[in-house]
């Protein structure tokens, strides 16, 4: 079972951004916590990290093509606001989970709204990089049970 991650814009940072909100850890940090995740799961992950709205469009056009298990993805600001990556994601006809550090939903009210919610299995946001590891767990889950 092949499982994607999708890190999106300024997700490069973590680790150098607020630590209020996005705790200390790196994206390596992050990406190896997923592989050592995701080898205990049976399953195999692939991150991608971009600054580029179109090379994420891109990213998940190729995903649909390699016929993935399913997509974690955290758009970062993206979330908020591009259709561009939703109508990409709207294409995949596996499960997509949607994952964030921080809580969007107790910091400012243009992060409350997320483009992907329609489209999306579920959301987890809040628990720092837990978020991430417990996005796999549900990614692994729904793939499985499609």
């Amino acid at each position: 079972m092949n499982i994607l991650v999708l890190h999106g814009v300024n997700l490069n940072m973590f680790g150098k951004r607020d630590a209020s909100q996005y705790g200390t850890a790196t994206l390596a940090d992050i990406d190896q916590q997923l592989h050592t995740l995701a080898d205990q799961l049976g399953v195999s992950v692939t991150c991608f990290q971009t600054n580029f709205e179109g090379a994420m469009c891109e990213r998940i056009h190729q995903a649909f093509e390699e016929g993935v298990h399913a997509v974690v993805i955290n758009a970062g600001a993206w979330t908020h606001y591009s259709y561009a990556i939703r109508d990409a994601l709207a294409i995949l006809k596996c499960p997509i989970v949607e994952v964030h550090m921080s809580n969007i939903h107790a910091r400012e009210p243009f992060r409350h709204v997320s483009v992907f919610a329609e489209i999306v299995k579920g959301q987890i946001c809040g628990l720092g990089v837990d978020s991430y590891l417990e996005g796999l767990r549900a990614a692994v889950k729904a793939a499985r049970a499609v």
